[in-house]
C-alpha cells in the first residue's frame, strides 16, 4: 500500500471514530412514548411509583411477567394479594378475565388504570370507559374524590395527559369514588361550563370482600406527575386498595421489552451496542491492512477444454429435437463400424458370418449377441424411414455390446 492510501485510509477512520464520539455524546431527545414499565425513567414510565411501593409496602413486591390467566393460578388461596395493572390501554382475553373474575371472588382485589378496556371483564362489570377528543382529551383537568375529605389531595393536571372517563357504569353496583373536570367551552353562548365525568371506581365483587378498582387516567401515576407535584393524588387513589401484598403487573405493558435475538438485546443497551459497534470498526479495519498477501496469488491455469464431446453432444441434441431418426441412426452406424475398423482391423465391407465370428472372438462378445447387433445394423441400413424406437433398441444393443469388449 503506497503512503497516499494510507493516508486516505488514516483519514478515513479518524472521520468514523469522531462521528461515533459525536454520536455517544450528543444529548439524547427526551423519550415520550407510552411505557408505564417499573424500569423505564422516561416521563411516561412507572419507575418512580414502583420504588415508592416497594419503599412503603410491609410486604415484598411480587413481579408478574405472565398473562393474568398463567400468574394468577400460582397464587396462594390463603393468602389475599392487590394486582395492579397500569396502561394506556388494557385487554384481558377471555381466560383471563375469567382468572381475575375468579381471583376476586376468593377475597382478592385487582386495580386498573387505563385509557381503553374492553373484552369479557367490561361486560361482566357493566363498564365502558370513553373520551370526548374535541373538548376533554387532552384539556387540563382536575381530578378530584368524592369524599369532601380527600380534597386536599385533588390535583389539577395541566399538560401530559389522556383524560378519559366513564360513558357507562352499573349505578346499583359501582361505587364512584372520584371524578375528573374540565373547563369546556360552550360555542353558542360563549361561556365557559363545567365538564365533570366519573374516573375512578369501586365494583364489589364476590362474597368475600374482593372487589374491582378501575380508574381511567393511568397518567398520574407517570414518572412526570409523580415528580411535579402530583404524587399526593396517585397515594390516595392507592390508599383505597386493601393493606395486602402487591402483585405488580410487568406483562400488560407498552413499554414491555421483547427480546426475540442476542443482536437485538446487545443494540438495545448503550454500553453493549458501542461495544458491538467498535468490534466491528476493528474488524474492518483488520481486514483492510492484512488483506493484502505476503505472496501474490498463484493463478489457476485450467487445461484446454476437449469440445470435441460436447459439440458431438450438441449436434445429436439438434438431430433428435428435429426428429431426424435416420440421420442420426446412419451416423451412429457408421461411428460404430469405424471403431471396429481402428479398434479390430477388420473390414466392415461385408457383414456376413465370417465377420460375426471374428468380431465375436476380438470383442470378447457371446457369438449370438453380437450376430443379433450385426443383423440389426443390415436391417436398419435397408430400410428407408427410420423410428426412434428403432433408435432406442440400436443403442441398447451397441451398448451392451460394448460394455463386454475386451
Amino acid at each position: 500500500m503506497d503512503k497516499k492510501s494510507k493516508i486516505a485510509l488514516y483519514a478515513i477512520g479518524a472521520v468514523i471514530v469522531l462521528m461515533i464520539l459525536a454520536e455517544i455524546t450528543k444529548p439524547k431527545a427526551l423519550n415520550w412514548r407510552d411505557s408505564y414499565t417499573a424500569a423505564d425513567k422516561i416521563p411516561l414510565g412507572c419507575y418512580v411509583l414502583f420504588n415508592e411501593l416497594k419503599n412503603i409496602s410491609d410486604k415484598p413486591l411480587k413481579i408478574s411477567n405472565k398473562t393474568a390467566f398463567e400468574s394468577l393460578k400460582d397464587v396462594e388461596t390463603d393468602k389475599k394479594t392487590v394486582s395492579l395493572f397500569i396502561n394506556n390501554g388494557i385487554h384481558f382475553d377471555k381466560q383471563d378475565s375469567e382468572s381475575l373474575i375468579k381471583y376476586v371472588e376468593n377475597g382478592n382485589s385487582v386495580f386498573i388504570s387505563t385509557n381503553y378496556m374492553y373484552g369479557v371483564l367490561s361486560d361482566t362489570l357493566n363498564i365502558r370507559i370513553g373520551t370526548d377528543y374535541n373538548n376533554f382529551f387532552k384539556k387540563p383537568s382536575l381530578n378530584s374524590f368524592t369524599s369532601p375529605n380527600l380534597k386536599p389531595n385533588e390535583r389539577q393536571f395541566n399538560d401530559v395527559i389522556e383524560n378519559s372517563f366513564f360513558t357507562s357504569l352499573d349505578t346499583l353496583k359501582a361505587i364512584a369514588l372520584g371524578t375528573t373536570k374540565v373547563e369546556k367551552t360552550k360555542k353558542i353562548i360563549n361561556d365557559t361550563i363545567p365538564d365533570t365525568n366519573i374516573n375512578f371506581i369501586k365494583v364489589p365483587f364476590g362474597n368475600k370482600n374482593g372487589a374491582f378498582f378501575i380508574h381511567t387516567n393511568p397518567f398520574a401515576f407517570s414518572n412526570y406527575h409523580m415528580l411535579n407535584q402530583n404524587e399526593a393524588y396517585a397515594a390516595t387513589v392507592l390508599s383505597f386498595l386493601p393493606k395486602h401484598q402487591i402483585i405488580w403487573d410487568s406483562y400488560y405493558k407498552s413499554g414491555r421489552k421483547v427480546i426475540s435475538s442476542p443482536l437485538r438485546f446487545v443494540l438495545q443497551n448503550q454500553a453493549l451496542k458501542w461495544a458491538f459497534y467498535m468490534a466491528l470498526l476493528s474488524l474492518i479495519v483488520f481486514v483492510i491492512f492484512r488483506g493484502k498477501r505476503t505472496q501474490r496469488i498463484i493463478p489457476v491455469v485450467e487445461p484446454l477444454k476437449n469440445a470435441t464431446l460436447d459439440f458431438t453432444r450438441t449436434i445429436g441434441d439438434l438431430y433428435y429435437q428435429h426428429g431426424d431418426f435416420t440421420n442420426i441412426i446412419s451416423n451412429k452406424i457408421q461411428y460404430f463400424l469405424e471403431q471396429i475398423r481402428s479398434k479390430y482391423y477388420l473390414n466392415t465391407s461385408e457383414l456376413g458370418d465370417h465377420f460375426i465370428s471374428k468380431l465375436a472372438i476380438k470383442s470378447s462378445n457371446k457369438k449370438e449377441d453380437t450376430k443379433a447387433l450385426i443383423d440389426y445394423i443390415v436391417y436398419l441400413k435397408s430400410k428407408s424411414n427410420h423410428t426412434e424406437a428403432d433408435l432406442i433398441q440400436l443403442n441398447k444393443l451397441i451398448e451392451s455390446f460394448t460394455k463386454h469388449t475386451a
